[in-house]
């Protein structure tokens, strides 16, 4: 288990959070989500699980058992799948999970 120390990142006083997204190749629903986060402005780290049985097996035990793609995780959180994390933009609840909200 390591322990990363994100404060050296913080750009103009705001911190990003760590966004992990489990996507595959051929998903349009994976581009679409990829496409808000884009808009979003927030680097995130795609996890492709298209070829990778070992990193969709990890995608399955991280978010309780879920096997579509894409799940969306911020700083180890799963935050939902596409419809989901467009719901929470449509509320104003995304940026602040996103960019160092609560």
């Amino acid at each position: 288990e390591k322990s990363v120390t994100r404060d050296d990142q913080a750009v103009d006083g705001v911190q990003d959070n760590k966004v992990e997204i489990y996507a595959s190749m051929f998903c349009g629903y994976c581009h679409k989500a990829k496409r808000l986060l884009k808009q979003k402005g927030v680097d995130f780290e795609e996890i492709d699980v298209t070829m990778n049985a070992a990193k969709r097996q990890e995608m399955i035990e991280r978010s309780g058992g879920r096997t579509s793609v894409p799940q969306i995780f911020v700083n180890g959180r799963l935050i939902g799948n596409c419809s989901e994390i467009h719901a929470l933009e449509a509320e104003g609840r995304l940026t602040p999970l996103l960019h160092g909200g609560t």
